[in-house]
């Protein structure tokens, strides 16, 4: 087992140590061959270093890779429907295990154990999803002229590289993972350095469940470790979740090779509000849109355009819900808000803040930092959830992705003046509409440049439905049917039944 467990308090926040390698290479935990550079690894809700990470250097990398090659070539001429079962086998034992990984999850990460329970159903029904699916896929056949016929065949790529974020670790391998095993592929995964103790778990559960040794590796590293994965020549495809910078060099670095990219990238988004919206619908909206995750989410409605004649009410009502949100120790029940990642996003987060002061926003509620009772957690890296008034288009607070638990409030009087200014950005990763005129929200969701909208609802990502980004947010999906179309490619062949047509 990975975890340790010291004492026998309720909570076991400040408890975890890591005992055994979190690199996973043909079917068991290894050290890396190579790579001497360590990462600390911190635990958000205490600030303590849960172990030092050893980077993973070129000969790893290239180890990683010729094992999911070899088991490449087993997984890939299995069944549909073999692959469907041992997938299955798989999102039971997640589902089984749901609360130690769920534990696992909140320690490295800092989010609430209620939050991560939830990440970890989405987990285990995003493989049994791509596991129904996996039996499913098939090309199709084309009659031609004088009883000649073609037919397409839907193919693996081979050897996926996934690299994930820090903010949903288990669930951002298993959002990649899920569609690149059904289609046949093998996958090297690269989590953030921040998060790298769950996904192991998660290539042990793969193993279990019964797929070839090696056809779900982990490395671990930073950026140079993600350079070699993405320059490796036996590397056919690379999904990539995390902010616009590393996106564009993981890009070019594809061109060279000409693989293909999924970028799932950064988000300003726009929550628009109407005055004819259920209220408290709203509020409940807007509060989802920002604060969840501790506001660490890509596709947060962070911008809250809210129609001036009810911008008083609404404010009101958001900043004192705000002021409510339970913040301390992740494992306790009844905390609704933890830690953020690290004590320099933390710094990033309350530099934004300051900022927007000096531009001339009105701290509303929160901002400040916040020191938990409970003297274990007195390094962790916690602030009050904060709402922004008197915002203004060209703020930065508006205009750049903050990452944090920051909602900033904008006042519109019309829907096209809303759209305009909603669409006034580089990215449209989502974008979210609240109003009881069902005309309307339709109307809008379709002018709103964005890969995910949201209807009366917010930060709600069923496996079912495609996620994705329009402009700088990225491109390519996860989820949903569409999601298998970029883990696999098609392959067509036309069978001549008479004599050959020459031209000679």
């Amino acid at each position: 087992m990975l975890l340790g467990w010291v004492g026998t308090a309720v909570s076991a926040t400040g408890t975890l140590t890591v005992q055994q390698p979190l690199n996973y290479r043909a079917g068991a935990r290894v050290q890396p061959a190579d790579g001497g550079q360590l990462e600390e690894v911190f635990e958000p809700a205490t600030g303590r270093v849960l172990c030092k990470l050893p980077c993973s250097g070129e000969k790893e990398v290239d180890l990683a890779v010729q094992s999911a090659k070899a088991a490449f070539k087993i997984w890939s001429q299995m069944s549909g429907m073999e692959r469907c079962r041992v997938m299955l086998e798989a999102a039971r034992i997640i589902r089984e295990q749901r609360e130690e990984i769920a534990t696992m999850e909140t320690i490295n990460n800092g989010k609430s154990i209620f939050e991560a329970r939830v990440d970890i159903d989405i987990s285990w029904q995003c493989l049994e999803y791509y596991a129904g699916l996996a039996g499913s896929l098939a090309g199709e056949h084309i009659q031609l002229p004088g009883g000649s016929f073609g037919y397409t065949r839907r193919e693996p790529l081979g050897v996926c590289v996934g690299i994930g974020a820090w903010n949903y670790p288990f669930q951002i391998a298993c959002w990649k993972s899920g569609p690149a095993l059904a289609c046949g592929n093998a996958m090297v995964f690269k989590p953030s350095p921040f998060t790298p103790i769950s996904v192991v778990r998660l290539a042990e559960i793969f193993t279990e469940a019964g797929v070839p040794k090696g056809l779900f590796n982990v490395v671990q590293g930073g950026a140079a470790t993600g350079q070699l994965l993405c320059q490796h020549p036996d590397v056919a495809k690379i999904s990539f979740t995390g902010s616009v910078p590393t996106g564009i060099k993981i890009m070019e670095m594809a061109a060279k090779g000409i693989k293909p990219v999924t970028l799932e990238l950064g988000g300003k988004s726009p929550l628009i509000i109407f005055s004819d919206a259920d209220l408290e619908n709203a509020v409940k909206g807007a509060l989802m849109a920002n604060f969840l995750t501790q506001g660490e989410v890509c596709c947060n409605g962070t911008r809250v355009f809210v129609e001036r004649k009810i911008l008083d009410t609404f404010t009101k009502e958001v900043v004192k819900r705000t002021q409510k949100i339970k913040i301390g120790d992740p494992l306790l029940e009844d905390t609704r808000m933890g830690a953020l990642i690290n004590r320099p996003h933390l710094n990033r987060v309350q530099g934004f803040i300051k900022q927007a002061k000096e531009q001339g926003a009105e701290v509303l509620c929160g901002g400040d930092l916040y020191v938990p009772d409970d003297p274990k957690l007195k390094n962790g890296y916690y602030m009050r959830p904060c709402v922004l008034g008197n915002c203004k288009d060209d703020m930065t607070c508006v205009k750049e992705e903050i990452f944090g638990p920051v909602m900033a409030i904008l006042p519109f009087d019309t829907e096209e003046e809303v759209l305009e200014r909603a669409n006034a950005t580089k990215f449209g990763l989502a974008g979210g509409v609240f109003t009881r005129d069902i005309q309307k929200a339709h109307r809008v969701v379709a002018a709103l440049k964005a890969g995910m909208c949201f209807i009366n609802n917010y930060n709600i990502s069923p496996v079912e439905l495609p996620f994705g980004g329009y402009k700088f947010s990225g491109f390519g999906r996860e989820n949903g049917r569409a999601a298998i179309e970029y883990y696999s490619q098609l392959k067509t062949v036309c069978v001549e039944m008479g004599d050959v047509e020459s031209v000679f």
